[in-house]
């Protein structure tokens, strides 16, 4: 590694560090660290997002609403995109029945499936099949139990959609 590579890593690793010590209270990991087949969390303000790590910095996630209105489908990214600028932390799965290359396997096997529904198949239950066979989401659970953390989830929901559609409106805007 040269050493531009070297302080381009330092600063992400020290922005991803104020960001875990900010907002997370997961771990933060390095991504020299990151075992294959764990369970990736990243804060997007109000709600977490999901993922398997899958080895070489890549990242196997639904990407639900991530692009904006339209749903997206389960895609493999690097761990960068993934993040979107907030810090990573992995998810223990004690009693997992799929670990390491297994869970690999499995989260690469549902690549382009494009059946995400926030409630019943989105980014957290995608995982949890993945490491454990059942689709389960803490998320769902703890909205559907206590209503005011739904209403919470659902209005940061709603302002990363308007966010992304903003995102994309100017990114296709052409200057004059």
């Amino acid at each position: 590694m040269n050493s531009k590579q070297q302080d381009v890593r330092s600063e992400r690793q020290r922005v991803m560090r104020s960001a875990a010590g900010a907002s997370s209270d997961l771990p933060f990991v390095d991504e020299c660290d990151i075992p294959l087949g764990a369970h990736l969390v990243t804060s997007r303000g109000g709600y977490e997002h999901h993922g398997i790590y899958v080895g070489a910095g890549k990242v196997v996630h639904y990407a639900g609403f991530a692009a904006g209105h339209c749903r997206g489908p389960v895609v493999e990214v690097t761990l960068d995109r993934f993040a979107a600028g907030s810090a990573i932390a992995i998810r223990l799965h004690p009693c997992a029945q799929y670990m390491g290359a297994e869970a690999v396997l499995r989260a690469r096997s549902r690549l382009g499936e494009n059946r995400y529904r926030l409630l019943t198949n989105n980014c957290e239950h995608f995982c949890a099949w993945c490491l454990s066979g059942e689709s389960r989401s803490q998320q769902v659970e703890t909205c559907l139990t206590h209503p005011r953390a739904g209403l919470h989830v659902l209005a940061s929901l709603f302002k990363a959609l308007v966010a992304a559609e903003l995102k994309g409106a100017y990114s296709g805007a052409r200057v004059a």
